[in-house]
Order: C-alpha cells, then sequence, then structure tokens
C-alpha cells in the first residue's frame, strides 16, 4: 500500500524559499503521477504541479509564474517542490498525493495522500 509523508514546510518571510519533500514507501512508483496541492483556510484544494514518475514529464499551474520547480529522485523514492520568491498568497496546507492518470490534476482522481504540510508567509 502506497504511504506518503511530506516534509519542508515552514515560516518563511515574503520572498523566501523552502524545498517540500514527498517520501514515498510500500509500493513502487513506476506507473504514478505524484501531484502536490495546497489548501489555504475557507478555499478549495488546489492543484500545483505534478510530474510523472516513469518519464518526468511535468505540470505547473499558471499561477505560480514559474516560481515552482517540481523534481524526482528515483534513488530516494521522494519528490520535491522547490519554491521560490514565496508570497502571502502561498501560504497554505501543501499536500502530496498519487494516482495512476496520467495528466489530471483533479484532486477526486488521487487515491493516496499525505498528512499534510503547513507553509507560512508572513514577515
Amino acid at each position: 500500500q502506497l504511504q506518503l509523508v511530506e516534509s519542508g514546510g515552514g515560516l518563511v518571510q515574503p520572498g523566501g524559499s523552502l524545498r517540500l519533500s514527498c517520501a514515498a514507501s510500500g509500493s513502487t512508483l513506476d506507473y504514478y503521477t505524484i501531484g502536490w496541492f495546497r489548501q489555504a483556510p475557507g478555499k478549495e484544494r488546489e492543484g500545483v504541479s505534478r510530474i510523472s514518475w516513469r518519464n518526468g514529464i511535468t505540470y505547473y499551474a499558471d499561477s505560480l509564474e514559474g516560481r515552482f520547480t517540481i523534481s524526482r529522485d528515483i534513488a530516494k523514492n521522494t519528490v520535491y517542490l522547490q519554491t521560490s520568491n514565496l508570497k502571502p498568497e502561498d501560504a497554505a496546507v501543501y499536500y502530496c498525493a498519487a494516482t495512476r492518470f496520467s495528466a489530471t490534476m483533479s484532486p477526486n482522481l488521487y487515491g493516496s495522500w499525505g498528512q499534510g504540510t503547513q507553509v507560512t508567509v508572513s514577515s
């Protein structure tokens, strides 16, 4: 059974950076796409980025304006989300999730979820 554990969140000033990690265990990721989502209080869960484990193809939400980079470390079974130039509106709980669908950011199609990591952007 696939398990995902996020880490790397914290408090950062506007303009700062964080690297979020999503460590996977319990299953091979060969046929999965790993996505990052975020949810701020009172808002719907938003798809941020995804990466195909098998071929490394990536997707980013337009709202990120090129500030985030997703990557994977096959040896460590881990997906990273490098964030930069963080803004107060980036503050949210960030979740990683896995799907067997190749090109979707619909949360309903992601079957395995981590517990989330909090990102706070404040001066």
